[in-house]
């Protein structure tokens, strides 16, 4: 008789987790609050247009998503970069400065740009090597690094306050949902060495051709379902029991059963259903882990305004802006969708006043919207979009393994190592697979898209 395994939340994590134990001949039951799979990687309607509730990238290092994408069957549905291009806007400059990779090794394969990098003066340029070949040598798991802030690191190597807003934090916002003051060194070095320092190509960047619901929900309903895994949707579990040499789950429709248990829950449901004593964690850690939001601001212009797929902007409140046309249905116009991490100052701000702040910004940065009129403006909020990846993060992340025999844990916010992205997401799943089954699980060959 295969083994029961009940998996709770149908985000990456959980899509994950369930797909690797039913392609290892487990008999899954996947149980998800929501009517989609999708987790925080979701899409709605909104009138017309296909509106994702956040813009999510990836980039060339993340192997083990892009394996998902694989398993998924959607690695068509995806753009990737051949070589890493991020054009970069300011007010005041009618054309971007761009952050382009060279044929050289990394980290210089980023000289150039960042040698003719207009937003800062030379003497920060400069520098700039000085504190990449430093952070290249910092242990990132390292309760030195988890406990200093990336803000003071970089100050004590020579990078002022604008080479850190400028250039650094272009980065490291979007990555790690924090400014650098408020950002672990760890976690930071974490982002800068995978995706900058170590290997060229590996910053890349990619992202869905496809509303968010088409690429992972549906995809991941689809290849579940042919694995022979059940699918439990609009069902929540508010309690989690032993029962015998296995598990029960009091869901708000009915009691199920399992000999093992993935809870790929946020953290304060994951605190709220282990059993006591599942974790070697301070009290409270869910609490203390704490999330940041993300805010996205969506505008839709009479008129194309924009010719790249996107831009990162400094000197500004916007960060970083994405043509959302083809993905959206979008017939004419242009939809743009700006991206605003860390956005504990707007998420509890009225649409209106965003509107007021924002656009003008736009406009600022993008000489070619100023004369262009909106169609629509909308706002979309994830308050608890990811851990807060603070100073001291790693202490309350705990292991897939739980002291709960049978129940393990998995999510963006678990010890992946990772900040909180759609990798972290994914290999979470995975570590909480290999706990349950062992070698039974096997996962595809972690690399990169050929370039």
């Amino acid at each position: 008789m295969s083994e029961r395994i009940a998996v709770v939340g149908g985000g990456l994590a959980g899509i994950t987790a369930a797909l690797r134990c039913a392609d290892a001949g487990a008999e899954v039951t996947l149980i998800e609050s929501r009517g989609h799979l999708g987790g925080l990687t979701h899409s709605f309607r909104r009138g017309e247009l296909d509106v994702d509730n956040g813009q999510h990238v990836f980039l060339r290092c993340c192997t083990a998503y892009l394996e998902l994408l694989r398993r998924l069957r959607v690695m068509g549905k995806v753009f990737l970069q051949p070589k890493l291009a991020i054009p970069v806007r300011s007010p005041g400059s009618a054309r971007p400065v761009w952050l382009r990779r060279n044929g050289l090794p990394a980290p210089l394969h980023l000289a150039d740009s960042v040698l003719k990098f207009r937003p800062l003066g030379l003497g920060d340029r400069m520098r700039f090597a000085g504190a990449a070949f430093a952070l290249r040598g910092v242990d990132p798991a390292s309760k030195e690094a988890d406990g200093q802030s990336f803000a003071d690191w970089l100050s004590a190597h020579g990078q002022s306050e604008r080479a850190i807003a400028n250039l650094w934090d272009l980065v490291g916002i979007a990555t790690l949902n924090a400014p650098a003051t408020g950002a672990s060194l760890g976690l930071a070095a974490t982002v800068f060495q995978v995706g900058l320092l170590t290997e060229a190509s590996a910053a890349d960047i990619g992202w869905s051709k496809v509303p968010l619901r088409e690429l992972h929900g549906d995809a991941a309903q689809a290849r579940l379902t042919e694995a022979g895994a059940e699918i439990l949707f609009n069902t929540k579990v508010t309690a989690l029991s032993p029962d015998g040499e296995g598990w029960r789950l009091t869901t708000s429709e009915r009691e199920l059963t399992a000999d093992r248990v993935v809870l790929a829950v946020p953290p304060p449901a994951a605190a709220r259903l282990l059993p006591p004593g599942s974790v070697d964690l301070p009290p409270e850690w869910d609490r203390r882990l704490g999330s940041s939001p993300i805010v996205n601001a969506h505008v839709v212009f009479d008129r194309p305004v924009l010719d790249e797929p996107f831009f990162a902007a400094v000197d500004s409140p916007v960060q970083w802006v994405f043509d959302r046309t083809g993905q959206s249905g979008v017939d004419s116009g242009q939809y743009l969708a700006v991206s605003l991490s860390a956005a504990d100052d707007l998420i509890d701000v009225p649409v209106r006043e965003i509107r007021a702040r924002i656009l003008p910004a736009l406009r600022a940065v993008l000489p070619q919207a100023a004369r262009a009129g909106v169609r629509d403006f909308f706002v979309t909020r994830e308050r608890h979009a990811t851990f807060r990846p603070a100073p001291g993060c790693a202490a309350l992340r705990p292991p897939a393994v739980t002291a709960a025999e049978g129940v393990v844990l998995a999510g963006a916010w678990t010890a992946t190592g990772w900040p909180a992205t759609m990798e972290g997401a994914v290999r979470s799943g995975d570590a909480a697979a290999r706990a349950l089954l062992g070698n039974a699980v096997v996962p595809g060959k972690q690399e990169g898209v050929p370039a």
